[in-house]
């Protein structure tokens, strides 16, 4: 179950966002083999000023279209972590146009036990889920 976390320049419209979203779902369904319901999604938009997003030294160039994710899961394997960067990567290329040096992410682990998905019960350790 991992929450995604989207902060993005302001002027996105209804549509794009949503298709933003759509394509990062997939790209978690891919990488992650979680039930399709499994989605959690969160957005923040910023005025330009309110993201500063350098390149750390490697050279990359970025634009307006910056999508920072985070990414609060359970652990995961670090193939899963580098599948899933790579998949969300293409899927926001290919559905919004999104360059790959436009997208920084952070992966947030936690434990099972750190999640309750609603009436105070934490359904990893009651054995719900």
């Amino acid at each position: 179950m991992p929450l995604l976390q989207f902060d993005v320049i302001q002027g996105r419209s209804e549509s794009e966002l949503k298709t933003l979203l759509d394509a990062a779902h997939r790209a978690v369904l891919a990488a992650f083999k979680v039930p399709a319901r499994d989605r959690y999604q969160i957005v923040h938009e910023n005025k330009p000023y309110q993201m500063v997003f350098e390149d750390t030294g490697l050279g990359l160039t970025r634009t307006d279209n910056l999508v920072m994710v985070r990414v609060f899961t359970s652990p995961r394997s670090d193939e899963q972590k580098q599948f899933f960067m790579a998949e969300l990567c293409r899927e926001l290329q290919e559905s919004c146009g999104i360059s790959p040096a436009d997208v920084m992410i952070s992966f947030i682990t936690n434990s099972k036990g750190d999640w309750s998905f609603g009436n105070g019960v934490a359904q990893y350790m009651t054995g719900e889920l």
